[in-house]
């Protein structure tokens, strides 16, 4: 029997552990997460265990509820260390989950703790982690330090100032002189979702920010163009996007004009008219991506807020998303032969879209960028040991796995890096049973390269 997650944890050939050894302290390029720019620059320390991993963490919060935890221990009123036992509860009963697994690497890696979390074992494991928490070498500074974080690429809407990352950027922030790069992201849902409560409110803000009058949709462009430079000029290196699913209806400008009109005076948008004014949008915003050598990211299969109960309760963001099973090749393949393409990173939260994204991503590689079009890593509910293996598996039947740009967080918590370390072990473990299969051959210098370029060099060079 093995011993519960030492240093061979995940790895479970002789050349596995050989090319985790090389890449296990390779810096950490994290180009899509949810970390606040606020913290950043003030260089917090979290005040405990249930702040920093239960406030905001969605993926907990579902497990609790799962465990039939009471929602107010979950995003409640409750005392954080109550929130905390019951966390444990969870935690001691989540076998074959990955968060038994993430937890567990953050208590070792941050806080050398190895024994399991359990309910018996949680008030001790409390105390002893709470006292370090307090201590300079687990500010947001030394953390990034102690990863090598590289850079992280925060989410940001258009409307933001970036005061946060200028004074990053600058060195005036608390935080002071840091060497990672904190990065702003081009995210504009909003002005996009034009069947969403909100949106015309979103617009008149959108033009006040920009110093854009916005009467047209070609005007919303402008603005979005205005914001997007002022973005670059912060040193943004791309965009994202999250769609339920691809929108491709070609409709014509008076039509669109139209639907913008009654958007903006707060009617019903049906969902034929706000799928031809997001393509004429998404089109646009991917040509002037093309043209700043902005990296578009685009999330797909996502479906929000099922549970009108809870989101009344706790807002968005609270755990109740799932994921979205539409049909989404012909449109998705339709929408991106009308761009001007960037180089773009292909996301699906529903696992039988990989093999489709695959082979569309295929037909629109080359410009002589290597690895232009990126099948992204497992995401959100497919980010597990089986979700990560079965992405790499048909990423290496279907392209290129060498120039694949490797994992992200996409997380809210400052604990979260170890999820590259799992990614780093499974991918090593994937690649080591292959070779000693002998299905390739096992030339070290190859190999180490690989999994090098994966862990951070691939991602280094296609961000820039």
């Amino acid at each position: 029997m093995k011993t519960f997650m030492d240093e061979d944890f995940l790895l479970e050939t002789k050349t596995a552990r050989k090319l985790y050894s090389a890449v296990k302290n390779e810096p950490i390029y994290d180009f899509h997460c949810h970390l606040s720019p606020a913290q950043i620059a003030q260089n917090i320390n979290m005040n405990d265990l249930a702040d920093a991993w239960l406030y905001g963490d969605h993926y907990k919060w579902r497990m609790m509820r799962a465990m039939g935890i009471e929602e107010k221990y979950i995003t409640g009123k409750a005392d954080n260390y109550d929130k905390f036992i019951a966390w444990a509860r969870t935690t001691e009963n989540l076998i074959g989950n990955p968060l038994y697994h993430w937890t567990h690497l953050e208590l070792q890696r941050y806080f050398d703790i190895n024994e399991p979390l359990t309910e018996k074992s949680a008030p001790i494991i409390w105390d002893m982690a709470n006292t370090l928490l307090q201590k300079p070498e687990l500010s947001v500074k030394k953390i990034f330090e102690k990863f090598k974080i590289y850079a992280v690429g925060t989410t940001d809407d258009p409307i933001d100032s970036l005061e946060h990352h200028l004074a990053i950027s600058t060195g005036t922030a608390p935080i002071g002189k840091i060497n990672t790069k904190v990065i702003p992201s081009f995210r504009p849902d909003r002005a996009l979702n034009i069947d969403s409560n909100g949106f015309s409110v979103y617009i008149h803000r959108l033009s006040k920010v920009s110093g854009t009058t916005i009467k047209f949709t070609d005007d919303i462009i402008t603005a979005l163009e205005k914001r997007l430079d002022f973005f670059v000029s912060m040193g943004c290196r791309s965009a994202d996007h999250c769609l339920e699913y691809a929108p491709y209806t070609i409709d014509s400008g008076g039509s669109i004009e139209k639907t913008f009109r009654k958007a903006m005076a707060g009617k019903r948008i049906t969902q034929q008219e706000a799928d031809s004014y997001k393509t004429k949008m998404l089109i646009l915003l991917s040509n002037l991506y093309a043209q700043r050598g902005i990296v578009m990211q685009l999330h797909l299969s996502v479906i929000r807020n099922v549970n009108m109960k809870i989101l009344s309760q706790a807002g968005d963001n609270a755990g109740i998303d799932a994921v979205n099973d539409y049909n989404l090749s012909k449109n998705l393949a339709a929408l991106m032969g009308h761009m001007e393409l960037p180089k773009t990173i292909l996301y699906s939260l529903n696992p039988k879209d990989y093999y489709p994204l695959a082979t569309i991503m295929g037909g629109f590689q080359g410009d002589g960028i290597e690895g232009k079009m990126q099948l992204g890593p497992a995401w959100w509910f497919c980010d597990h040991r089986d979700g990560m293996e079965e992405q790499l598996r048909i990423l290496a039947n279907l392209g290129m796995l060498p120039v694949f740009v490797g994992m992200l967080t996409d997380s809210r918590s400052f604990l979260s890096y170890p999820r590259h370390e799992y990614f780093r072990r499974i991918m090593c473990n994937l690649i080591g049973k292959w070779v000693e299969n002998g299905e390739y051959p096992c030339d070290m210098k190859k190999l180490e390269k690989i999994v090098h370029d994966i862990s951070f060099g691939n991602a280094k060079r296609y961000f820039g």
